[in-house]
């Protein structure tokens, strides 16, 4: 429990201090900053060679937090995250109270509510969302463990979340949905 703790307050300092880190989520291993922070935001767009209309998904450690971020949410998704097996992340419209290259041009905002424990620790501690993106340059494939995460990727974060590395079970994306107000639902990514 002491090194949890002792891993738990070296990346929240790094998160603190502009910095960009990779760490192990509910699902594959991902490059994260403090979402609100336009310029660790911008070194993760710059690290994964990424466009910048491309956005990144945001982790929230309860959905309580869900109102901070999206200006309605529609009912369905209550459910939805409730009853949910697998991750799953939720494209809302109407995102507020974020930095403009996190908010997609069509002001919609892609968020899971994180069930890892670590996640969540650390999302609680920072008292702000995290970026989760996958731990790779665009258009390489996602690494599924933490052995096949490319070393370009693992010198340029600021700092490697040392938790769960060992893991040998490959982990898999969550599924993307995108939920309208009117109940309507589309499925991005099964």
């Amino acid at each position: 429990m002491k090194e949890y703790l002792i891993e738990l307050k070296k990346t929240l300092t790094v998160l603190k201090d502009n910095g960009i880190i990779l760490y192990p989520t509910d699902t594959i291993w991902g490059i994260g900053c403090d979402a609100t922070n336009s310029e660790a935001v911008k070194k993760i767009f710059q690290l994964k060679e990424r466009e910048y209309e491309k956005n990144f998904i945001l982790l929230l450690d309860h959905e309580s937090r869900l109102n901070s971020y999206v200006k309605e949410i529609p009912e369905q998704a209550w459910a939805l995250i409730e009853y949910s097996e697998k991750p799953l992340t939720i494209i809302y419209d109407g995102a507020k109270n974020l930095p403009d290259d996190v908010i997609s041009a069509d002001g919609s905002i892609a968020i899971r509510i994180t069930r890892d424990e670590f996640c969540k620790n650390l999302i609680g501690a920072l008292r702000k969302p995290l970026i989760s993106t996958s731990a790779n340059k665009s258009g390489e494939p996602s690494p599924s463990m933490f052995d096949e995460i490319n070393e370009g990727i693992l010198k340029g974060v600021d700092y490697v979340v040392n938790w769960r590395q060992k893991e040998n079970i490959p982990a898999k994306a969550s599924t993307i949905i995108r939920l309208k107000l009117n109940g309507e639902i589309k499925i991005i990514r099964p």
